[in-house]
């Protein structure tokens, strides 16, 4: 799910229109990988003031919101072309007839406020539009069922964290999970929106051991588990794999304040595998709904800074990305010496057979939980089919082939088999540059880089 696709990965987009990446430089090492990463590389454009305001242990860069407009706010001319785009857009799919009236009430407002506010129906279709866009993302084919929770009236910590509380129990739906966005308040002239500096709303901490070394838990979040560290939060006594995450939220003039999640309010599944019993005492377990948090939703030229998003996961990322990588809980020399592999050399394939199992408890798993998930496979399936669709209303359908092809079982999928053109257009998500910096921010004293942020949430 989400930014991590290259996470951060240099581009020269700039949201103003469909606009080919230029492959002239050859292939590019990437960081990360996901089934379904969103729009993560963030415009040249949106640039993020930051600055070290964490008093306590080494300084985290958080938004400075002293001063200005607010955060890559699109200024005059500039914000009435992308209005009027949007709202041309929002008529002629709505078939909601001439747009010329709604356009003057844009411009009128735009004139004597510097912005402009979305009905409501735009806003659901800004958003759902903005996850069709997704070039990352591979589980689009269902994009027009997205839920959208508008709570732009709502500014105060406390009260986004209890909205994205609400958020996780509709998602989560008893196991049958739901694509959900909450959208809060958005960037105004003067006056910052508020933000989630958490990569998902539910995320297992990264604890670093005193003086460098190895991390316990996910090493993919050192840098916002030391962030709430230094806000007070005490971990878990002793530091556990899999200790949930407090909420970090900000709102404009204000410091980063700690938000603990409800036990109720998080699904767990614990992962088993259907045949090999030994792969209980492993103890792994992984949350049931992927919520982005650290993504900002950009329409018609309006930022909502906070604005959580989710679908369902795709089995590969939780078995291939973030139990199986290197770089996150490395499982695979585990599980390859309990199934009697040599891990000696790459050429006996032990890291194969081992992520094919790992990837086989995950969907029996969560399908023994009752806890919606999909295969690589049938996404594979259903992104063509959405493809298909797109082409059929007359709409070009941006997509990455290096996201969009599976970690796992690569050309055994009909993605593999066929190119794609890459480019962006709005609507659309963008990782906030606090984002980058905070997933890339190594554990304190050890100096070595953490591991590329979390997956995308829209498989399915």
């Amino acid at each position: 799910m989400g930014l991590s696709p290259g996470r951060g990965r240099p581009d020269s987009r700039r949201g103003r229109g469909p606009r080919e990446r230029d492959r002239s430089a050859g292939p590019v090492a990437l960081a990360s990988f996901q089934a379904c990463p969103v729009a993560l590389d963030e415009p040249a454009v949106q640039e993020t003031s930051e600055r070290d305001v964490i008093p306590a242990g080494r300084p985290v860069p958080v938004p400075d919101w002293s001063g200005g407009p607010a955060d890559g706010e699109p200024a005059g001319a500039g914000l009435l072309a992308s209005a009027e785009r949007f709202i041309t857009q929002f008529h002629d799919e709505n078939r909601a007839g001439p747009p010329d009236r709604r356009l003057r009430q844009v411009r009128r407002e735009i004139e004597a406020t510097g912005t402009y506010r979305h009905a409501p129906a735009e806003l659901t279709f800004g958003a759902r539009v903005a996850w069709r866009n997704s070039a990352k993302c591979i589980g689009r084919l269902y994009w027009h069922s997205l839920r959208v929770r508008d709570r732009r009236e709502v500014t105060a910590a406390a009260d986004i964290a209890a909205e994205s509380v609400m958020h996780l129990r509709e998602a989560t739906n008893g196991g049958r999970i739901r694509p959900v966005m909450t959208v809060f308040a958005p960037d105004a002239p003067g006056r910052p929106g508020p933000r989630i500096l958490n990569s998902e709303l539910v995320r297992y901490a990264g604890h670093a051991a005193a003086g460098g070394g190895a991390v316990t838990g996910d090493p993919a979040t050192a840098g916002v588990t030391r962030l709430a560290r230094d806000l007070g939060w005490p971990g878990g006594e002793p530091p556990g794999r899999f200790d949930i995450l407090p909420l970090i939220v900000q709102e404009a003039g204000s410091l980063p304040t700690l938000h603990e999640l409800p036990a109720d309010a998080v699904l767990e599944v614990p992962i088993r595998h259907p045949e090999f019993g030994w792969f209980a005492d492993l103890q792994l377990r992984w949350y049931a709904v992927p919520v982005i948090s650290d993504m900002y939703l950009e329409v018609g030229g309006i930022r909502y800074p906070a604005a959580p998003f989710n679908g369902w996961y795709m089995c590969t990322e939780i078995g291939s990305r973030d139990l199986g990588d290197t770089a996150r809980y490395d499982q695979l020399p585990v599980i390859a010496r309990q199934m009697g592999l040599s891990v000696a050399s790459d050429r006996t394939l032990w890291k194969d057979k081992a992520i094919t199992e790992l990837n086989l408890a995950v969907l029996h798993s969560y399908a023994e939980a009752g806890v919606t998930i999909s295969d690589h496979h049938t996404e594979s399936v259903r992104f063509l089919q959405h493809v298909e669709r797109e082409e059929r209303q007359g709409r070009a359908c941006p997509a990455d082939w290096s996201w969009i092809v599976p970690p796992a079982a690569s050309s055994a999928t009909p993605v593999f088999h066929r190119t794609y053109r890459d480019f962006d257009q709005s609507p659309n998500f963008y990782r906030h540059r606090l984002a980058a910096a905070l997933a890339t921010a190594a554990p304190s004293g050890d100096g070595a880089a953490a591991a590329p942020p979390p997956s995308c949430p829209w498989p399915g």
